[in-house]
This record gives structure tokens, C-alpha cells and sequence, in this order.
């Protein structure tokens, strides 16, 4: 999208005068500021294109008024990088997706000790171009092309006949209102690699994208530019340092909490002080089902207690209420999990639900003699007779809680870089690589 249309600029000349010449076609005058570089001329008069090599002005293409109002007008001076430039041509380069045209304009500036540069602008988006005189040093194929230029890697961006539909000024290469060429843009920003291709003869150009602002003051235009709209190929993220701090800030804070984990972990006694087996007969009733169990040592700092249940059911579900008492000072610490477990099969195949396995957790318990008043309830009345096992776990560490501390980790950071994401989602959404939506399948 970016690169010049044509071919190469000719050699080095002597610095050119500013030639008074007619045309060829009308009589109107022409001023040729870059004679000896210059290769083709329109006239702003009645839009034909002429050899700015030939001494008459020799007609290569007839044209129609021009019609264009360039941004910058013809004859602009700017410096850029230090040296002086003059904007001397201009043109509108247009592309057909989907049957849409979309088209930008290119400008071509002219310093005689330095050849030229040029600019192009689509809607409000600006980027300095430079032609390379070296090809990228490596190219890949496939569904998501790639070039490498001095290390960096540009990623395919789109493909598309590019023709010229407007010019005026001068050009370095041969111009007609209607050649075409096959244009390949690859992108990483700020920068955009363009590929041109026409009659066997491949130039590629490097452009870099620049805010309006800059191009102003370039200038010196004492109009503001238009804002840009939208977001263009190789246009900067500006969210892009947000996600980066949000990236090593979250990064910092997991490190921080998998070492917790892992000491948690090593630390964690996570001793059985208890475990067996008992059968659950619903026809006994609640309250005659209810038991305790026999007493057993927590030792140690006050830390926390696992209760472990296991029942190997199916299409089934008890309630426990569990009661851990101290057998000395009478403390009692209540806790309930229910268990169920349901498996079948449907339209959809073979499906379950539940768990035959639950983990209930009770924090700082102190060291003491402790048991259990275990009081099972439900189920399902056609399993008479369910058993469980229960086990009893001293300093068991707690992963449940460091698994709610990382989702609170990740949900913020998902936040702080939706806006990155999003501006994302709109560059590759002009590309030949758009993601295709569910709407756009059903309408397949």
C-alpha cells in the first residue's frame, strides 16, 4: 500500500534548474523542478502524461483535468531528518476488495543531493517511505506469509492490485493514469514492507508510520491535518506499554505466589491422624445414622484439618454435617459438603455430573484431642446402603485458596488488556487475514 508505483528513480544527475516548458497536448505551461530526475510530468491543465525526459514534452498518455487537491499542494517545502524537501508530484493509488474501492494518496518529494522520498496518507494516517535497494533477506510461504528485514520479521498484511486513478506533478518513473501493479504489504509496527511487482521488475519500499502532527510541522502547514480514523496497518499500538507493564506486573505477582504455594506445600505437615470405613443405612433414619468417631491427636501450631470423604457411588448423594469437637474444652467447629455422583447417556453420548470424592477444610486448629460427629442425610431411596470412608488430615495445605488468589491475579490483568486486544482485533480486521465471525459462516 505504501510503495511508490513505477520502477526505480533514474541516476544522479547535476541539480536541476527550474525548467518553463508547454505542454505538449494544451500549451499550457509547466515548471519542471526536477529535470534530469524527472521521467514523467502531468499537466494540471487538461491531465495528459508526458516523457519530462523529452525536450518537447512528448505525450504518453492523453488524460482529463485534473481534479485532486492535494493535502500538501505541489511546490510544499519540508525538511525532514536534517535536509530539505520539495513536494513536486502527487498521485491517487486505489484498490477493489469485496467490489469496494479504497484508495490513499502518494507524494513524491524532491531533493536534488538526496533523490527522493516519498509520503502517503489514508484517511489521516500518514507514513514516510523510503525505496530499499536491498531485497528482504528471507521470505516464508504459507497461510500467514513472513518476511525478515535486518532482523526484524514483517507479518503479511494484504495483497492487492494496486492502479493509478489520479497524478500530478512529476514522477522518477514512467506514470499512466491506469497502469496496475500487484502490491504485497507486511507489517510490523511502526513500520509497513511493501512489494510491488510489474513486467517481471520487483521494488520493494519501507515505510514508517508518522502522526499527522510531525507531517504538519514538516512542512510548516498552518492547517492541522485530519485526525486519523480508524486503525491503520502498521499504526503503533498505543495500549501496547500498557500491556507490557501489565504483562511483568503479573508475571512478578504469580512468581510471588507460586513460591508461597511451594513453600505452603513443603511445609505443610499434611499428616492422616485418622481414616475409616462406615456404611450409611437410610432405613436407620437421620438420627439414629448420626455417630462419633473415636478421639485422635492434632498436634503442632494451630493449622488447618482436612476431612477426606470417599463414596464409591453412582447415581447417588448424602449430606454430611460435620462436627469436630474438642474432647477436653468441648470447642466445636461445624462444617457440611454434600457428595453426589450421576452418570448417563443421551443424545450427546455418555455423561456425568458430580464427584464420588469431596475435601472439606477447617483452618487453625489448635493442638489438642479432637473427634468427629459425623450426621449423614438423603440420598436416593433406592440405594438402601451407602459406603464411605472418612479420613482425617492434620496441616493439609489449602489449594483452593491460592487458586481464587490467581483468578484475582488474572482478572484484572484481563481487564488492562482488552484495550490492547481490541485495538488489535481492529488492524487485522482490514487484512487479508480477518478473523471470520460465526455471522459470516451461517451466511457461507
Amino acid at each position: 500500500m505504501t510503495a511508490p508505483m513505477g520502477g526505480s528513480p533514474v541516476a544522479a544527475s547535476p541539480v536541476p534548474r527550474v525548467s518553463s516548458l508547454s505542454c505538449a497536448s494544451c500549451g499550457a505551461g509547466i515548471e519542471l523542478h526536477a529535470q534530469g530526475w524527472a521521467v514523467t510530468v502531468v499537466c494540471a491543465a487538461c491531465g495528459a502524461q508526458l516523457d519530462a525526459t523529452d525536450e518537447n514534452l512528448r505525450v504518453l498518455q492523453y488524460g482529463e483535468r485534473v481534479q485532486l487537491t492535494p493535502r500538501i499542494p505541489l511546490g510544499t517545502r519540508g525538511t525532514w531528518k536534517g535536509a530539505p524537501w520539495e513536494v513536486i508530484g502527487c498521485q491517487v493509488v486505489t484498490i477493489t476488495v469485496d467490489e469496494v474501492d479504497y484508495s490513499w494518496t502518494e507524494y513524491v518529494c524532491f531533493n536534488p543531493y538526496r533523490g527522493f522520498l516519498y509520503l502517503s496518507e489514508y484517511q489521516g494516517h500518514w507514513n514516510v517511505i523510503e525505496k530499499l535497494r536491498r531485497r528482504p533477506e528471507r521470505q516464508t510461504e504459507g497461510a500467514r506469509p513472513t518476511v525478515e528485514l535486518e532482523g526484524r520479521t514483517f507479518k503479511h498484511f494484504q495483497t492487492a492490485v494496486a492502479r493509478t486513478t489520479a497524478a500530478l506533478g512529476e514522477f522518477p518513473w514512467e506514470l499512466r493514469v491506469g497502469d496496475s501493479v500487484l502490491s504485497r504489504d507486511f507489517v510490523s509496527p511502526p513500520y509497513i514492507l511493501s512489494a510491488e511487482s510489474s513486467d517481471n521488475e520487483e521494488t520493494w519500499s519501507l515505510g514508517t508510520y508518522t502522526p499527522p502532527d510531525v507531517i504538519r510541522k514538516m512542512f510548516g502547514l498552518d492547517k492541522g491535518l485530519i485526525a486519523p480514523v480508524g486503525v491503520f496497518a502498521n499504526q503503533p499500538n498505543p495500549h501496547e506499554h500498557t500491556a507490557g507493564r501489565v504483562f511483568r506486573r503479573m508475571g512478578l505477582a504469580v512468581l510471588a505466589l507460586m513460591m508461597m504455594f511451594l513453600l505452603n506445600v513443603a511445609l505443610a505437615g499434611n499428616r492422616t491422624v485418622f481414616t475409616q470405613g462406615y456404611s450409611y443405612h437410610r432405613s436407620m433414619g437421620d438420627s439414629v445414622a448420626a455417630f462419633v468417631t473415636p478421639a485422635f491427636e492434632l498436634d503442632g501450631r494451630p493449622s488447618s484439618v482436612a476431612i477426606d470423604i470417599d463414596v464409591p457411588f453412582r447415581n447417588d448423594w448424602i449430606f454430611f454435617t460435620f462436627s469436630l469437637i474438642n474432647e477436653a474444652t468441648g470447642e466445636t467447629r461445624e462444617v457440611t459438603r454434600q457428595v453426589s455422583y450421576y452418570t448417563g447417556t443421551d443424545s450427546d453420548g455418555r455423561w456425568t455430573e458430580g464427584s464420588t470424592s469431596e475435601t472439606v477444610r477447617i483452618a487453625g486448629v489448635p493442638a489438642g484431642r479432637w473427634f468427629l460427629r459425623v450426621q449423614p442425610e438423603g440420598g436416593e431411596p433406592a440405594n438402601p446402603v451407602a459406603s464411605y470412608t472418612l479420613r482425617v488430615r492434620r496441616d493439609a495445605p489449602h489449594y483452593a485458596l491460592y487458586g481464587l488468589a490467581l483468578v484475582a491475579l488474572l482478572l484484572p490483568a484481563t481487564f488492562a488488556l482488552l484495550p490492547s486486544a481490541s485495538f488489535e482485533s481492529r488492524r487485522w480486521a482490514e487484512s487479508d487475514h480477518a478473523p471470520v465471525s460465526s455471522s459470516d459462516d451461517e451466511e457461507d
